[in-house]
């Protein structure tokens, strides 16, 4: 892990609080006051109280400098080793571990080797050499235990920032395939209305009475789609009512009937589905994969005629969607960026698979299939 944390770059920015910052300055006080009393009176008392006063007051700052504060923190925790040889560095080794943590490896590295060389030389220089073996691995210890707790905070934002990714990619495609159905039905029926306004205004009137049930279906979803998401969030307000059921495999029917007075005749078969019960995950699945086959076609196939076929065996459910009409426009353009993508996603999550192209026989064709146990 600390190989990793110098060879991928690192991006966590750590901040020290106030209440941490106060932390280390009392620690400071409480570690090297006794070192005070261990040293007689005299220019030495003096010295050493004076570089306990620079290492308790430079680790105020060290959230804004880090660098320097351990810079100073070493070069005084030098001063006091040398006073007091027996009292070790001071703070010296929480102030590296504090800076392996607040910066990446690479630039905290010197402050282990500051620490490290003050470890080894100033044992040797004043007679104690078996502490020049006990500080180096205490200063060792410290910078690594700072830079694993580095590496684990950044791992923790990382997933978080992942899971936030992840939930507004779900967002996106939710609220895509929720309002895209009704909205293209929606087109096409305005356009239908314009074509027979003065021909057919009886009609046009129908088209227009079937645009504004389409709107309201449109509100209708959009409504508790948001609700779903408050809900979700822990803000839904008191009193709002339950969030609508998830639309499944039974409310296909419902999916089709509009499409006939936009002009597409949609045949539905279901085989193997009587009596049997799916999961909800795999229901909605299965739907949104539908209803974003049928608004491909409205919006980019030319089609007059589309099959829909929903089968289920005893390990899967296959979902095939044909029409007959163009399908390059659905590989290209807006339905490769969200649509097309949006199913193949939805099959994923689920453990399945989904394959959309033209179809040899004509046409255009989206095979799904789901396995009818949702992965764990």
């Amino acid at each position: 892990m600390l190989l990793a944390s110098l060879i991928v770059p690192d991006r966590f920015e750590a901040t020290l609080s106030p209440r941490w910052r106060m932390l280390l300055v009392v620690c400071a006080l409480a570690l090297l006051a006794p070192l005070v009393l261990g040293v007689p009176e005299g220019y030495e008392r003096v010295a050493l109280i004076a570089l306990v006063a620079v290492q308790a007051g430079a680790v105020w700052w060290m959230g804004e400098r880090p660098g320097t504060v351990t810079a100073t923190v070493l070069l005084a925790g030098a001063g006091i080793q040398f006073l007091n040889p027996s009292g070790g560095p001071g703070i010296a080794l929480i102030v590296v571990s504090t800076f392996a943590w607040l910066r990446p490896a690479r630039e905290s590295l010197w402050g282990l080797a500051g620490a490290l060389a003050t470890a080894v030389i100033l044992p040797l220089a004043t007679g104690h050499a078996q502490h020049a073996l006990l500080w180096p691995g205490a200063a060792l210890l410290a910078w690594s235990w700072g830079a694993l707790g580095r590496a684990r905070s950044a791992r923790r934002q990382a997933e978080a920032e992942r899971v936030v990714l992840e939930e507004r990619a779900r967002i996106a495609r939710e609220l895509h395939d929720v309002l895209a159905h009704t909205v293209s039905v929606m087109v096409v029926q305005a356009a239908a209305a314009d074509d027979v306004f003065d021909a057919n205004p009886t009609k046009a009137r129908q088209a227009l009475r079937d645009l504004e049930t389409s709107g309201r279906q449109a509100l209708t979803e959009l409504r508790a789609f948001l609700r779903t998401v408050r809900s979700l969030d822990g803000e839904a307000a008191l009193g709002d009512v339950e969030a609508a059921p998830q639309p499944g495999l039974a409310d296909l029917d419902t999916l089709t009937k509009p499409l006939a007075a936009a002009g597409l005749r949609v045949t539905l078969h279901a085989e193997g589905l009587d009596g049997r019960t799916l999961s909800p995950g795999v229901e909605l699945s299965a739907y949104r994969i539908v209803q974003e086959s049928l608004t491909n076609t409205l919006r980019h196939a030319r089609a007059s005629t589309t099959d829909i076929t929903v089968a289920a065996t005893d390990r899967e459910l296959t979902i095939d969607v044909r029409d007959d009409g163009t399908g390059g426009g659905r590989l290209t353009g807006l339905g490769a960026g969200q649509g097309i993508a949006g199913m193949r996603e939805r099959a994923a999550m689920m453990g399945g698979t989904l394959a959309a192209g033209p179809d040899p026989a004509g046409g255009f064709r989206v095979h799904a299939r789901l396995p009818l146990e949702e992965p764990s």
